[in-house]
């Protein structure tokens, strides 16, 4: 499965409505560490299948929506399981360490 784009049309339906937790990486495509941190999300998106949900939020399309979650650096990895925060990690994060902050 490949990782979803997430933006503020759908961020309610997929996000906050979800059952399942949704790893969201903060990133913009001009940041270096942000491209380095993308094949690890899409691989672990791979690996993950129906068990949760991954996507990406490009915080310049959607910067109210980052600094609603206080992404001022990026990448910033955030997981939210029934509409709450559970896990947020700043900086290149190894996807083992992605697939540990999704346990719930």
């Amino acid at each position: 499965m490949k990782s979803i784009t997430i933006n503020k049309n759908n961020f309610k339906s997929i996000v906050m409505d979800s059952d399942k937790p949704v790893l969201i990486d903060f990133w913009a495509p001009w940041c270096g560490p942000c491209r380095m941190q993308s094949p690890e999300v899409e691989e672990l998106a791979d690996e993950i299948g129906d068990n949760a949900i991954i996507g990406k939020l490009n915080v310049d399309e959607d910067p109210e929506l980052a600094a609603e979650f206080d992404v001022f650096s990026i990448p910033t990895i955030v997981v939210i399981h029934k509409g709450r925060i559970i896990n947020k990690n700043i900086g290149l994060t190894p996807k083992a360490k992605l697939n540990a902050m999704l346990e719930v």
